[in-house]
């Protein structure tokens, strides 16, 4: 049982992760802190719903009650089960604990559409061999402003956790961002496992490399690490395509932005070109997460153009009786279907942006306009307020003089 008590609001930063919500896009109370817990448990109810439809381990929800919710108590005989900080997990067990959580991340954003906003060792519970998460209130939307801050935060503290307390080889910040929020064509448990398992073999090679170099060069690559870690965490994330500034659009399609931004814009365009464009320009092909991923579209789609090549032999040995016009026709009939079906997000110009604001205006202005002029016409039949008063005194008067 867990009840939600208004002591919890001294927390300040805890409107923002229910400000930006669609789910509450109609405004709440904010100066009501009654009904601000009410809020909280109902996110968390909603929340822990979407999680255990999904098949991601998290305790069953029963029942909320104002501000009070009802959920599965995970634990034996009467005592809760512990908290992943408090575990003392062995290596084996720390990291199936490391890829279970790192799989829990991916399919809350892929599947649930939601961040937790707070993951960390203290909101993970060690039940069965199995990880569970817990403590989702302050979980948001993936489409949030800020989810993708919350999410950055979420993946340095899961790595911060298992590299000092399990002493394992964990990706970097990026790389497990980059897994969590870059769609898979083929999007299975079997496909994450096999994807997963390229990266960390990319993290062990990196992690061999360091051994054979000398001190002072380990040195530096840590310290290249640690600074390309800072400026990712620093580094500005677009949520829409109006966020992408004109000449940023340019430097885009020559390749002259940093990778992450490039991987951003790519996932809201759904169009890779931009990622080829920054290897043109750069020369680099590291093993971040999205270049796997490319890698592995660009072998599927070699195998499908064999495959369709094939197919596309037989057919003509099967078909030679057929006309070269009929031919042409299909053929150029099937390109058009092929491209019209792709549909790429353009970013709008300031010309645009600034016509649509003026069109915006204005009919808020005719509006306006139409109110007014509607008010006017229904004062020239409204009875005036002495006339009316007049009215009822010399009603009540003559009701006065019957009785």
């Amino acid at each position: 049982i867990k009840i939600y008590k208004t002591s919890i609001l001294v927390f300040k930063d805890r409107d923002k992760y229910v400000s930006g919500e669609h789910r509450w896009r109609k405004g709440y109370c904010k100066s009501n802190p009654r009904k601000m817990v009410k809020v909280w448990a109902e996110k968390e109810m909603r929340n822990y719903r979407r999680l255990h439809t999904a098949g991601i381990p998290c305790p069953t929800p029963v029942l909320l009650k104002s501000h009070v919710l009802i959920m599965e108590f995970l634990g034996n005989h009467g005592w809760p089960s512990p908290r992943l900080k408090d575990a003392g997990l062995s290596e084996r067990r720390m990291r199936e604990a490391y890829v279970q959580a790192v799989v829990i991340m991916r399919r809350m954003f892929q599947r649930c559409r939601l961040v937790h906003g707070d993951l960390s060792e203290y909101n993970m519970l060690w039940h069965n061999n199995e990880v569970y998460v817990i403590d989702v209130s302050q979980s948001v939307e993936s489409d949030h402003p800020s989810a993708l801050d919350f999410l950055r935060k979420d993946a340095a503290n899961v790595n911060d956790f298992f590299r000092k307390s399990g002493g394992l080889n964990v990706m970097t910040t990026r790389q497990l961002f980059e897994f969590v929020t870059s769609p898979l064509a083929d999007d299975t448990p079997k496909a994450e496992s096999e994807w997963l398992d390229r990266i960390m073999e990319v993290v062990d090679e990196k992690t061999e490399k360091l051994d054979s170099v000398t001190h002072e060069g380990r040195q530096q690559l840590a310290h290249q690490e640690e600074m390309d870690e800072a400026v990712f965490m620093s580094q500005f994330l677009p949520r829409s395509l109006n966020q992408v500034a004109e000449h940023e659009i340019e430097k885009l399609e020559e390749g002259e932005v940093e990778e992450t931004y490039a991987h951003a814009v790519a996932a809201l365009t759904g169009s890779n070109d931009v990622i080829e464009a920054f290897v043109r320009k750069t020369g680099k092909s590291d093993a971040s997460v999205s270049s796997i991923l490319l890698e592995q579209e660009r072998a599927k789609a070699v195998t499908n153009q064999s495959i369709h090549e094939e197919s596309e032999s037989v057919a003509i040995l099967s078909d030679c009786r057929e006309s070269e016009n009929e031919d042409d026709i299909d053929s150029d009939f099937h390109k058009s279907d092929s491209e019209g079906e792709r549909f790429v997000k353009t970013a709008k110009t300031a010309e645009e942006l600034e016509a649509e604001k003026e069109a915006r205006k204005a009919a808020r202005k005719a509006n306006k306009k139409a109110v007014k002029e509607a008010r006017s016409e229904k004062r020239k039949t409204k009875m005036k307020k002495k006339e009316k008063k007049k009215a009822i005194n010399k009603t009540k008067s003559g009701n006065k003089k019957n009785r």
